[in-house]
Protein backbone atom coordinates (compact mmCIF):
# COMPACT_ATOMS: atom_id res chain seq x y z
CA UNK A 1 0.00 0.00 0.00
CA UNK A 2 2.93 2.35 0.58
CA UNK A 3 4.02 1.71 -3.01
CA UNK A 4 0.47 2.32 -4.24
CA UNK A 5 0.24 5.60 -2.34
CA UNK A 6 3.59 6.68 -3.74
CA UNK A 7 2.41 5.94 -7.28
CA UNK A 8 -0.83 7.84 -6.69
CA UNK A 9 1.06 10.91 -5.48
CA UNK A 10 3.42 10.68 -8.45
CA UNK A 11 0.66 10.30 -11.04
CA UNK A 12 -1.64 13.06 -9.77
CA UNK A 13 1.11 15.61 -10.37
CA UNK A 14 0.38 18.11 -13.12
CA UNK A 15 2.93 20.59 -14.40
CA UNK A 16 0.37 22.89 -15.98
CA UNK A 17 -2.67 22.58 -13.71
CA UNK A 18 -1.77 22.74 -10.00
CA UNK A 19 -5.44 22.53 -9.02
CA UNK A 20 -5.47 18.86 -10.07
CA UNK A 21 -3.09 17.65 -7.31
CA UNK A 22 -4.69 20.08 -4.84
CA UNK A 23 -8.21 18.72 -5.34
CA UNK A 24 -7.10 15.10 -5.62
CA UNK A 25 -4.83 15.25 -2.57
CA UNK A 26 -7.66 16.74 -0.51
CA UNK A 27 -9.68 13.57 -1.04
CA UNK A 28 -6.91 10.98 -1.26
CA UNK A 29 -5.03 12.26 1.78
CA UNK A 30 -8.25 12.37 3.82
CA UNK A 31 -7.71 8.71 4.50
CA UNK A 32 -10.47 6.35 3.56
CA UNK A 33 -10.29 2.61 3.97
CA UNK A 34 -8.46 1.93 0.67
CA UNK A 35 -10.38 -1.35 0.45
CA UNK A 36 -10.42 -1.53 -3.33
CA UNK A 37 -6.68 -1.21 -4.01
CA UNK A 38 -5.98 -3.49 -1.07
CA UNK A 39 -8.23 -6.12 -2.68
CA UNK A 40 -6.19 -5.95 -5.88
CA UNK A 41 -2.91 -6.37 -4.04
CA UNK A 42 -4.26 -9.23 -1.92
CA UNK A 43 -5.78 -11.06 -4.90
CA UNK A 44 -2.53 -10.87 -6.87
CA UNK A 45 -0.38 -12.03 -3.96
CA UNK A 46 -2.81 -14.80 -3.05
CA UNK A 47 -2.45 -16.12 -6.61
CA UNK A 48 1.34 -16.09 -6.38
CA UNK A 49 2.15 -12.91 -8.28
CA UNK A 50 5.63 -11.50 -7.71
CA UNK A 51 5.82 -8.84 -10.44
CA UNK A 52 5.34 -5.06 -10.20
CA UNK A 53 2.05 -4.49 -11.99
CA UNK A 54 -0.33 -5.19 -9.13
CA UNK A 55 0.81 -1.78 -7.84
CA UNK A 56 -0.27 -0.16 -11.12
CA UNK A 57 -3.63 -1.90 -11.00
CA UNK A 58 -4.26 -0.98 -7.37
CA UNK A 59 -3.48 2.68 -8.16
CA UNK A 60 -5.80 2.47 -11.19
CA UNK A 61 -8.63 1.15 -9.03
CA UNK A 62 -8.15 3.98 -6.53
CA UNK A 63 -8.08 6.58 -9.33
CA UNK A 64 -11.39 5.28 -10.67
CA UNK A 65 -12.90 5.26 -7.19
CA UNK A 66 -11.70 8.78 -6.40
CA UNK A 67 -13.02 10.08 -9.73
CA UNK A 68 -16.47 8.67 -8.98
CA UNK A 69 -16.45 10.25 -5.51
CA UNK A 70 -15.66 13.67 -6.96
CA UNK A 71 -18.50 13.33 -9.47
CA UNK A 72 -20.93 11.88 -6.90
CA UNK A 73 -20.44 14.80 -4.51
CA UNK A 74 -21.38 17.20 -7.30
CA UNK A 75 -24.44 15.18 -8.33
CA UNK A 76 -25.60 14.81 -4.70
CA UNK A 77 -24.56 18.36 -3.70
CA UNK A 78 -22.73 16.77 -0.76
CA UNK A 79 -21.03 18.88 1.85
CA UNK A 80 -19.00 16.23 3.67
CA UNK A 81 -16.86 13.28 2.60
CA UNK A 82 -14.69 11.17 4.92
CA UNK A 83 -15.43 13.61 7.72
CA UNK A 84 -14.11 16.62 5.78
CA UNK A 85 -15.66 19.28 3.52
CA UNK A 86 -16.10 17.99 -0.01
CA UNK A 87 -13.92 19.23 -2.85
CA UNK A 88 -16.88 20.84 -4.60
CA UNK A 89 -17.57 22.83 -1.42
CA UNK A 90 -13.95 23.98 -0.99
CA UNK A 91 -13.38 24.71 -4.67
CA UNK A 92 -16.40 24.45 -6.97
CA UNK A 93 -18.43 21.96 -8.97
CA UNK A 94 -16.52 22.65 -12.15
CA UNK A 95 -13.17 21.81 -10.56
CA UNK A 96 -14.54 18.59 -9.06
CA UNK A 97 -15.99 17.39 -12.36
CA UNK A 98 -12.91 18.23 -14.41
CA UNK A 99 -10.46 16.74 -11.91
CA UNK A 100 -12.63 13.64 -11.79
CA UNK A 101 -12.38 13.45 -15.57
CA UNK A 102 -8.61 13.81 -15.32
CA UNK A 103 -8.41 10.91 -12.84
CA UNK A 104 -10.47 8.68 -15.13
CA UNK A 105 -8.05 9.47 -17.96
CA UNK A 106 -5.07 8.88 -15.67
CA UNK A 107 -6.47 5.50 -14.66
CA UNK A 108 -6.43 4.34 -18.27
CA UNK A 109 -2.88 5.59 -18.77
CA UNK A 110 -1.71 3.58 -15.77
CA UNK A 111 -3.61 0.38 -16.57
CA UNK A 112 -2.29 0.33 -20.14
CA UNK A 113 1.23 0.08 -18.72
CA UNK A 114 0.47 -3.47 -17.58
CA UNK A 115 0.26 -4.57 -21.22
CA UNK A 116 -2.82 -6.70 -20.53
CA UNK A 117 -5.72 -6.16 -22.91
CA UNK A 118 -7.94 -8.32 -20.70
CA UNK A 119 -7.22 -6.14 -17.67
CA UNK A 120 -7.99 -3.07 -19.76
CA UNK A 121 -11.31 -4.61 -20.80
CA UNK A 122 -12.36 -5.46 -17.24
CA UNK A 123 -11.53 -2.06 -15.77
CA UNK A 124 -13.03 -0.11 -18.68
CA UNK A 125 -16.21 -2.19 -18.43
CA UNK A 126 -16.30 -1.53 -14.70
CA UNK A 127 -15.99 2.22 -15.31
CA UNK A 128 -18.94 2.12 -17.72
CA UNK A 129 -20.97 -0.02 -15.32
CA UNK A 130 -20.36 2.43 -12.46
CA UNK A 131 -21.67 5.31 -14.56
CA UNK A 132 -24.64 3.19 -15.63
CA UNK A 133 -25.44 2.37 -12.01
CA UNK A 134 -25.32 6.03 -11.02
CA UNK A 135 -27.67 6.99 -13.86
CA UNK A 136 -30.05 4.17 -12.88
CA UNK A 137 -30.04 5.46 -9.31
CA UNK A 138 -30.78 8.96 -10.60
CA UNK A 139 -33.77 7.76 -12.63
CA UNK A 140 -35.04 5.69 -9.68
CA UNK A 141 -34.72 8.57 -7.20
CA UNK A 142 -38.01 9.65 -5.61
CA UNK A 143 -39.83 6.78 -7.31
CA UNK A 144 -41.71 4.96 -4.55
CA UNK A 145 -42.31 2.03 -6.89
CA UNK A 146 -38.61 1.15 -6.96
CA UNK A 147 -38.19 -2.59 -6.36
CA UNK A 148 -35.52 -4.55 -4.55
CA UNK A 149 -34.45 -5.89 -7.94
CA UNK A 150 -33.81 -2.37 -9.22
CA UNK A 151 -32.02 -1.49 -5.99
CA UNK A 152 -29.70 -4.48 -6.41
CA UNK A 153 -28.93 -3.45 -10.00
CA UNK A 154 -27.98 0.01 -8.75
CA UNK A 155 -25.75 -1.43 -6.03
CA UNK A 156 -24.11 -3.88 -8.41
CA UNK A 157 -23.42 -1.02 -10.78
CA UNK A 158 -22.29 1.88 -8.65
CA UNK A 159 -20.40 -0.08 -5.97
CA UNK A 160 -19.93 -3.82 -6.51
CA UNK A 161 -18.61 -3.44 -10.08
CA UNK A 162 -15.37 -1.87 -8.89
CA UNK A 163 -14.95 -4.29 -5.96
CA UNK A 164 -15.39 -7.18 -8.39
CA UNK A 165 -13.02 -5.73 -10.97
CA UNK A 166 -10.43 -4.98 -8.27
CA UNK A 167 -10.24 -8.60 -7.18
CA UNK A 168 -10.58 -10.06 -10.68
CA UNK A 169 -7.68 -8.12 -12.22
CA UNK A 170 -5.45 -9.18 -9.31
CA UNK A 171 -5.99 -12.79 -10.29
CA UNK A 172 -5.56 -12.09 -13.99
CA UNK A 173 -2.26 -10.23 -13.63
CA UNK A 174 -1.02 -13.22 -11.62
CA UNK A 175 -1.98 -15.64 -14.40
CA UNK A 176 -4.35 -17.51 -12.10
CA UNK A 177 -6.50 -20.35 -13.54
CA UNK A 178 -10.02 -19.39 -14.57
CA UNK A 179 -11.78 -21.01 -11.58
CA UNK A 180 -9.66 -18.88 -9.25
CA UNK A 181 -10.34 -15.71 -11.26
CA UNK A 182 -14.07 -16.48 -11.17
CA UNK A 183 -13.93 -17.02 -7.41
CA UNK A 184 -12.18 -13.68 -6.89
CA UNK A 185 -14.75 -11.95 -9.10
CA UNK A 186 -17.62 -13.51 -7.11
CA UNK A 187 -15.96 -12.53 -3.83
CA UNK A 188 -15.61 -8.90 -4.91
CA UNK A 189 -19.19 -8.75 -6.16
CA UNK A 190 -20.66 -10.11 -2.91
CA UNK A 191 -18.35 -7.97 -0.77
CA UNK A 192 -19.28 -4.83 -2.69
CA UNK A 193 -23.00 -5.53 -2.31
CA UNK A 194 -22.62 -6.12 1.43
CA UNK A 195 -20.56 -2.93 1.73
CA UNK A 196 -23.18 -0.75 0.02
CA UNK A 197 -26.11 -2.26 1.90
CA UNK A 198 -24.31 -1.47 5.15
CA UNK A 199 -23.63 2.11 4.00
CA UNK A 200 -27.31 2.54 3.18
CA UNK A 201 -28.28 1.12 6.56
CA UNK A 202 -25.86 3.39 8.40
CA UNK A 203 -27.47 6.41 6.78
CA UNK A 204 -30.47 5.77 9.03
CA UNK A 205 -28.57 4.73 12.12
CA UNK A 206 -24.84 5.38 11.90
CA UNK A 207 -22.62 7.87 13.65
CA UNK A 208 -20.34 10.71 12.62
CA UNK A 209 -17.63 8.06 12.19
CA UNK A 210 -19.07 7.12 8.78
CA UNK A 211 -17.87 10.49 7.47
CA UNK A 212 -21.20 11.85 6.25
CA UNK A 213 -24.34 13.35 7.72
CA UNK A 214 -27.14 11.03 8.81
CA UNK A 215 -30.23 11.16 6.64
CA UNK A 216 -28.50 12.17 3.40
CA UNK A 217 -30.33 9.43 1.49
CA UNK A 218 -33.67 10.66 2.85
CA UNK A 219 -32.94 14.23 1.80
CA UNK A 220 -31.69 13.13 -1.62
CA UNK A 221 -34.72 10.95 -2.29
CA UNK A 222 -32.79 7.69 -2.61
CA UNK A 223 -34.82 4.50 -2.38
CA UNK A 224 -32.50 2.24 -0.41
CA UNK A 225 -33.27 -1.24 0.87
CA UNK A 226 -34.60 -0.31 4.35
CA UNK A 227 -37.07 2.17 2.84
CA UNK A 228 -38.14 -0.19 0.05
CA UNK A 229 -38.95 -2.84 2.67
CA UNK A 230 -40.77 -0.38 4.94
CA UNK A 231 -42.81 0.88 1.98
CA UNK A 232 -43.92 -2.65 1.21
CA UNK A 233 -45.61 -2.76 4.66
CA UNK A 234 -46.65 0.89 4.95
CA UNK A 235 -50.15 1.96 5.96
CA UNK A 236 -51.77 5.01 4.35
CA UNK A 237 -50.27 7.47 6.86
CA UNK A 238 -46.76 6.06 6.49
CA UNK A 239 -47.00 6.02 2.70
CA UNK A 240 -48.04 9.67 2.78
CA UNK A 241 -44.94 10.39 4.88
CA UNK A 242 -42.64 8.65 2.38
CA UNK A 243 -44.40 10.37 -0.50
CA UNK A 244 -43.81 13.79 1.04
CA UNK A 245 -40.21 13.24 2.12
CA UNK A 246 -38.72 11.00 -0.55
CA UNK A 247 -41.27 11.32 -3.35
CA UNK A 248 -41.64 15.12 -3.24
CA UNK A 249 -38.41 16.04 -1.46
CA UNK A 250 -40.09 17.98 1.35
CA UNK A 251 -38.02 16.98 4.36
CA UNK A 252 -38.78 18.83 7.58
CA UNK A 253 -37.29 18.92 11.07
CA UNK A 254 -37.95 15.66 12.89
CA UNK A 255 -38.52 13.64 9.73
CA UNK A 256 -35.34 11.61 10.13
CA UNK A 257 -36.45 10.53 13.61
CA UNK A 258 -39.85 9.56 12.26
CA UNK A 259 -38.28 7.65 9.36
CA UNK A 260 -36.10 5.73 11.79
CA UNK A 261 -39.14 4.88 13.91
CA UNK A 262 -41.09 3.60 10.90
CA UNK A 263 -38.15 1.52 9.71
CA UNK A 264 -37.75 0.01 13.18
CA UNK A 265 -41.49 -0.66 13.51
CA UNK A 266 -41.52 -2.81 10.38
CA UNK A 267 -38.23 -4.56 11.12
CA UNK A 268 -36.74 -3.04 7.96
CA UNK A 269 -33.46 -2.15 9.65
CA UNK A 270 -32.96 -5.64 11.05
CA UNK A 271 -33.96 -7.42 7.85
CA UNK A 272 -31.58 -5.20 5.87
CA UNK A 273 -28.83 -5.98 8.34
CA UNK A 274 -29.46 -9.69 7.84
CA UNK A 275 -29.29 -9.27 4.07
CA UNK A 276 -25.89 -7.58 4.42
CA UNK A 277 -24.71 -10.46 6.60
CA UNK A 278 -25.95 -12.95 3.99
CA UNK A 279 -23.95 -11.24 1.23
CA UNK A 280 -20.84 -11.17 3.44
CA UNK A 281 -21.25 -14.90 3.95
CA UNK A 282 -21.50 -15.38 0.18
CA UNK A 283 -18.22 -13.52 -0.14
CA UNK A 284 -16.56 -15.80 2.40
CA UNK A 285 -17.91 -18.93 0.70
CA UNK A 286 -16.44 -17.78 -2.64
CA UNK A 287 -12.97 -17.96 -1.12
CA UNK A 288 -13.23 -21.72 -0.69
CA UNK A 289 -12.42 -22.20 -4.38
CA UNK A 290 -9.06 -20.47 -3.90
CA UNK A 291 -5.76 -22.06 -2.82
CA UNK A 292 -4.82 -22.05 0.85
CA UNK A 293 -2.93 -18.87 1.65
CA UNK A 294 -2.57 -16.58 4.69
CA UNK A 295 -4.26 -13.80 2.70
CA UNK A 296 -7.40 -15.92 2.36
CA UNK A 297 -7.98 -15.46 6.06
CA UNK A 298 -7.46 -11.71 5.69
CA UNK A 299 -10.11 -11.59 2.95
CA UNK A 300 -12.49 -13.54 5.19
CA UNK A 301 -11.85 -11.06 7.99
CA UNK A 302 -12.49 -8.21 5.56
CA UNK A 303 -15.95 -9.57 4.77
CA UNK A 304 -16.65 -9.65 8.50
CA UNK A 305 -15.29 -6.13 8.97
CA UNK A 306 -17.61 -4.71 6.31
CA UNK A 307 -20.71 -5.83 8.20
CA UNK A 308 -19.35 -5.34 11.73
CA UNK A 309 -19.83 -1.60 11.16
CA UNK A 310 -23.53 -2.17 11.84
CA UNK A 311 -23.16 -4.38 14.92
Amino acid sequence: MQAVNAMIRERIASEHAPRIPEVTAHLVEAGGKRLRPMLTLAAARLCGYDGPYHIHLAATVEFIHTATLLHDDVVDDSKQRRGRPTANLLWDNTSSVLVGDYLFARSFQVMVETGSLRVLGILSNASATIAEGEVLQLTAARNLETTEETYLRVVRGKTAALFSAATEVGGIIAGAPEPHVAALRAYGDALGIAFQIVDDLLDYGGTAAIGKALGDDLREGKLTLPVIRALAQADAEERAFWSRTIGKGRVEAGDLDRAQAILARHGALESTRQTALDWAERARLSLRALPDHPLSEMLEDLASYVVERIS
